[in-house]
């Protein structure tokens, strides 16, 4: 099973990259909705790491995924351009998904 970056800067695929995750770079929502989709359909993958930029530009498909998908698991993860509000996404997405506010 292998881990895969869909990242909006080169920097964050570089480092990814010097790590062993391959990954692509897209800048538009059509890019990045082409990119979720191809490992969605990949049988290895089994993680993607999302940069916080590029999650926002597909939110809709990536709860999608996350909610009614077993596989793969998305983390988005801060880079050098987001902020690191992690813990506000987990609230969101615990309050999207079972209605309980944190």
């Amino acid at each position: 099973m292998k881990f895969f970056l869909i990242s909006d800067n080169i920097d964050t695929k570089m480092g990814m990259r010097i790590a062993g995750i391959e990954g692509v770079v897209a800048h538009t929502a059509e890019e990045v909705s082409a990119a979720l989709s191809d490992a969605v359909n990949d049988e290895e993958i089994a993680v993607v790491l999302m940069t916080q930029i590029c999650s926002e530009l597909c939110k809709n498909k990536v709860y999608d995924i996350k909610l009614n998908r077993r596989r793969p698991l998305i983390v988005e993860i801060p880079d050098r351009h987001g902020s690191s509000g992690v813990s506000e996404s987990i609230s969101r997405y615990v309050e999207e998904s079972i209605g309980i506010k944190l």
